[in-house]
């Protein structure tokens, strides 16, 4: 089995790990903010954004603040662990 094998194929993109990467140190982020802080087009990083929910590894949450829809997106529980197992991984194959 190579490594490229071992790879969760929801982070196989680079716009997935940014996502992943950047939730693990902020816990929860506006769609807006990780729009600008990874700096990928909206259509793009929804496209990302529904891969990774229906792996079960982030949550969409929608709403609005005050007049404006907000969505939040928050890692789930499984997202968090295949994280630190995709991390895991990396560490032993670099």
């Amino acid at each position: 089995v190579t490594a490229h094998a071992a790879v969760d194929p929801a982070f196989a993109h680079p716009i997935r790990t940014g996502v992943m990467a950047y939730l693990s140190a902020a816990e929860a982020a506006d769609f807006t903010e990780l729009a600008q802080a990874l700096a990928v087009p909206n259509n793009s990083l929804s496209s990302h954004l529904s891969r990774l929910e229906d792996a079960g590894y982030v949550e969409l949450r929608r709403g609005f603040l005050g007049r404006k829809p907000r969505t939040r997106v928050v890692p789930t529980d499984a997202g968090r662990a295949a994280w630190m197992s995709y991390l895991d991984e990396r560490s032993r194959t670099e």
